[in-house]
């Protein structure tokens, strides 16, 4: 896939098998390029475009993995659409919607192309440059972090049964109540779930701090995110310099931190925790 990107999908040699594809939108990206919508395209090399952008991940001819950028949100969004309502659908981008046409996947994909060689890197000889990889599941860094709280986002019930709200101290002050934790991230609540250790948390403190300061003074897009939850509910995810929060805002939150590898903590809604959820609602990018 040498040349410009709109030849690489173009070039019949070179025809792209899509496997998956994902947004990469201020209200929806996959975490694991940053805390917000712009770190996430400066990852790819992409400018912020206010609309975004569709990312398609696919196979060449040769087996190589590619991933294509496109300017075209709405194909992609209902061709996921379709896949997650188990219809069948041809994800064929335009090559006049490229944007760009990046060796390798930044996320880890389950399946392969039928009838061409396994998934591997292109050649520097396609493409020289670095090609994207999945994050390592084996260390614990942001990237890991934000996929924890991905995790816990999806599986909300799941994570929230493992905590038991008579654990929580009585509100005797102005911060929301914390619980240490030591449900694995990475494991999923199987694994021992959330054990509580009722008491203060610094780290808890923290983030919740840095979050009220959000409501004052914006963030970079897509920092903050409020999605559909069940009722009248909203999912809420807010990212941060080494932190990752997820709450309902009817319901607690979980906080992930870059120092606590792998350990999740819940914070109960005490006195100031609902008012907080709320403000960050209102200023939260939603899905359109």
């Amino acid at each position: 896939m040498a040349g410009t990107d709109e030849e690489a999908v173009a070039a019949a040699d070179d025809a792209l098998y899509v496997l998956t594809a994902v947004l990469l939108t201020p209200a929806k990206f996959p975490s694991v390029l940053g805390d917000d919508y712009p770190e996430a395209c400066a990852a790819l090399g992409l400018a912020p475009l206010a609309d975004g952008y569709g990312l398609v991940l696919g196979q060449d001819g040769e087996g190589a993995r590619w991933t294509v950028a496109i300017d075209d949100v709405s194909l992609v969004a209902v061709a996921i659409a379709s896949w997650d309502c188990g219809m069948e659908y041809e994800l064929s981008p335009d090559e006049r919607t490229v944007v760009a046409a990046l060796p390798g996947w930044p996320l880890a994909v389950a399946v392969a192309a039928p009838g061409v060689p396994a998934p591997h890197d292109p050649g520097p000889e396609a493409d020289d440059r670095p090609p994207l990889t999945p994050p390592d599941t084996g260390v614990w860094g942001p990237a890991q972090r934000r996929l924890g709280a991905d995790e816990i986002a999806l599986q909300w019930a799941t994570w929230r049964e493992q905590v038991d709200d008579a654990e929580f101290p009585a509100p005797n002050s102005e911060a929301p109540e914390a619980q240490g934790g030591g449900g694995s991230a990475t494991d999923g609540p199987e694994d021992g779930g959330v054990n509580t250790r009722v008491g203060g948390h610094s780290g808890i403190r923290r983030v919740l701090a840095e979050a009220r300061t959000y409501i004052d003074s914006p963030p970079p897009l897509g920092r903050v995110r409020s999605s559909f939850a069940p009722g009248d509910a909203r999912t809420l995810r807010a990212d941060g310099p080494g932190w990752s929060l997820v709450a309902r805002t009817d319901d607690i939150a979980f906080v992930l931190l870059d120092e606590e590898p792998g350990e999740v903590l819940p914070v109960g809604r005490g006195p100031e925790l609902p008012s907080l959820l709320e403000a960050l609602d209102k200023m939260a990018v939603r899905p359109n």
